[in-house]
């Protein structure tokens, strides 16, 4: 049974998931690309589309790996936070940050009870 707790975090999660897919395509189209007219480095925003359809219906499996490839959207945010030129580019790495710990964060409340019953299962069976 799911608690009202975890449905608020499974939307939180999925709208946070949805946050991050905009801005990293907006970041490298429109707001601040490194190139002129756009850059390949909106294709990076793949990875982040592929779970998308799992975490939206509420998936275990796929919210798990999900919360491990956030960390990889966290690191660039804290590479180019830092070492970006422009304070536009700085700005979007910053969201990028704070949207990717909070996706991970949403993502572990709505799976921590069904951890802790999987764990008490498997206590009561041997």
């Amino acid at each position: 049974m799911i608690t009202t707790r975890q449905q608020h975090a499974h939307f939180l999660a999925c709208i946070l998931l949805g946050l991050l897919i905009v801005l990293c395509i907006s970041w490298e189209m429109w707001v601040a690309p490194l190139r002129t007219g756009g850059s390949w480095m909106a294709l990076k925003v793949l990875p982040l589309v592929l779970p998308l359809r799992g975490v939206i219906r509420k998936d275990n499996y796929t919210m798990q790996w999900t919360s491990m490839l956030i960390w990889l959207y966290f690191t660039e945010g804290c590479v180019r936070a830092y070492s970006d030129k422009t304070s536009i580019s700085a700005a979007c790495a910053s969201l990028e940050i704070f949207l990717s710990v909070c996706n991970f964060a949403a993502i572990l409340v709505y799976l921590r009870p069904f951890k802790q019953a999987a764990k008490q299962r498997k206590m009561q069976n041997g």
